[in-house]
């Protein structure tokens, strides 16, 4: 289990700055400034990632489809910064999406994923690194040369992974062949996440709990 080290009301603070960063900028293209009332946690330096999801109903259930996810793995900026950075790059510059559209914001919702550090997994044999990770605690990182891609703790929990699919899926969210994490000189490092998220479009902020598993069908 991560460890909460923050209230929810602090997670609730940087959705809703994450939304009003996101659709100020789509309004004027501008970048809001942390309000006044930010705490002085949230001016710590934190790894954050803003993700953002399209509400669709399917055969009368709701569907969340991914629409941009853009972040910081390391703390190198003050939080509130970072997520304010973070939200409007996941609106408008994931290349995997075109930019959100000012007409959409009524039908997203915003997530919030505050990162600890990473830390360097380092087994006595690579085929030990499953070993090493737990899916709904862990996300990973995988380097390799000049590739790198990262998945977040929530990812595998969504699609179903064990382990080793999930070692897996990160090398190929780098641009490497699926078992690159058996290869010599291979780097992979884990790290938590504190999630928070809306429950609907503008709606109630909760945390996330991983071991709730999300359809992203």
């Amino acid at each position: 289990m991560v460890s909460q080290e923050f209230s929810l009301e602090e997670g609730e603070f940087l959705v809703r700055i994450a939304r009003k960063a996101v659709e100020k900028y789509l309004q004027s293209n501008e970048m809001i400034r942390p309000p006044p009332e930010t705490s002085k946690k949230l001016w710590r330096k934190y790894g954050v990632f803003v993700t953002i999801e399209k509400m669709r109903e399917i055969n009368g259930r709701v569907h969340k489809e991914l629409r941009g996810c853009i972040g910081f793995p390391l703390p190198i900026k003050p939080l509130i910064e970072a997520a304010i950075e973070a939200a409007i790059a996941a609106a408008v510059e994931d290349p995997r999406f075109p930019p959100l559209q000012l007409s959409e914001l009524n039908d997203v919702v915003f997530e919030v994923s505050i990162l600890t550090p990473p830390s360097e997994l380092k087994p006595d044999s690579p085929k030990d690194f499953p070993k090493l990770i737990k899916v709904g605690r862990d996300g990973l990182i995988v380097e390799y040369g000049f590739y790198r891609g990262l998945l977040l703790p929530q990812v595998p929990i969504e699609y179903g992974w064990d382990e080793e699919t999930f070692l897996s899926q990160t090398c190929l969210k780098a641009g490497l062949p699926p078992d690159c994490w058996l290869y010599d000189g291979i780097k992979i490092y884990s790290f938590q996440a504190e999630i928070f998220c809306e429950e609907e479009p503008n709606g109630r902020v909760v945390r996330r709990k991983l071991s709730e598993h999300r359809d992203k069908s």
